[in-house]
């Protein structure tokens, strides 16, 4: 009896140790490797129309599907304005439909009343896709800034691949185990390590499952803003004074209206404060004024007596 709980003992210690065989450290449900992940991100302005991705290569949805490439995440953020709000998001909801992406995430602030719309979004496109989705999305309005992102997850993807294989073989491994158990203990034993063995399975297959869907779907983040003129770009010195001089009026104008609407709707402020004012200076004048006291008589100053001249002789030298 004891040699058999030595082997099933030697066993699962075995089965532990081929699990541990390409393991990774996990923590919360997340992957993370002793090898950083390539990254690089690409910044630039763009004018008004489209724009078009500068990173993705043209083969990425090959790659995406072969098992054999690189594991990329492509992402992006899109800066735009637009003097045609309406316009722009239908647009914009065009190339989500036309490239088959879907919506994540939609925002909208402001008011159509006061011409200070803004709008987030956040679209998941095709990797196939991707680079004809960024095409079309610059044609809703004047792309003020583009910033992508390409994330390289190979291996953190080898890894949890790895780790898979490991598992599956120990699962394996114990039900062969628990198949030649003879007692009730043994088998007990070998249970609980399978229900922690697929546990470990379950969540590293949802990591695997998870990373697959942000290589094969990229995400895109468009900031949309109205605005009455567009910004201009690439404007000689004269223009910028010109619309320097333009802005500095607009503003002074805008601040204006905006003093003129804060005293209307602080009307009810403004007339109590005017009475009270009137009350006050009412009051005032009808107060009694002292009467000014006379002055006190000033007494003349002593008079200087002469001095007499001195009978005494000058000494003569």
């Amino acid at each position: 009896m004891k040699n058999r709980i030595t082997r099933i003992t030697a066993a699962l210690a075995a089965a532990a140790l081929l699990a541990g065989c390409g393991s990774i450290s996990s923590k919360d449900g997340g992957y993370y490797t002793t090898e950083a992940a390539a990254q690089e991100s690409y910044n630039y302005d763009s004018a008004a129309g489209g724009t078009d991705s500068s990173l993705m290569p043209a083969n990425a949805a090959e790659a995406a599907t072969d098992e054999t490439a690189q594991k990329i995440i492509y992402n992006a953020s899109l800066s735009m304005e637009s003097t045609d709000f309406d316009a722009a998001r239908e647009t914009l909801m065009a190339a989500v439909e036309a490239n088959d992406a879907w919506m994540e995430s939609t925002s909208i602030y402001g008011t159509e009343k006061d011409h200070d719309r803004s709008a987030d979004y956040t679209v998941r496109v095709p990797v196939g896709n991707y680079r004809a989705f960024l095409a079309a999305v610059g044609e809703a309005g004047s792309v003020r800034n583009v910033s992508e992102n390409a994330e390289n997850i190979t291996s953190s993807y080898i890894d949890v691949q790895a780790r898979l294989t490991a598992l599956e073989a120990q699962r394996t491994r114990l039900n062969e185990l628990a198949d030649q158990a003879e007692t009730t203990a043994d088998l007990l034993e070998i249970e609980s390590q399978l229900s922690d063995v697929q546990y470990q399975l379950e969540n590293y297959t949802r990591q695997l499952r998870n990373m697959d869907q942000q290589v094969s779907y990229s995400t895109v983040d468009i900031y949309l803003q109205e605005v009455v003129t567009l910004t201009p770009t690439g404007v000689t010195f004269t223009e910028r004074i010109a619309d320097a001089f333009g802005g500095g009026w607009d503003a002074f104008v805008g601040f204006v209206q905006g003093l003129v609407i804060a005293l209307v709707y602080l009307w009810p402020v403004v007339l109590i404060a005017v009475v009270v004012v009137f009350i006050l200076r009412t009051v005032w004048k009808k107060r009694p004024k002292k009467e000014k006291l006379p002055k006190p008589a000033q007494t003349p100053p002593p008079a200087e007596y002469p001095v007499k001249p001195s009978d005494e002789p000058k000494p003569k030298y």
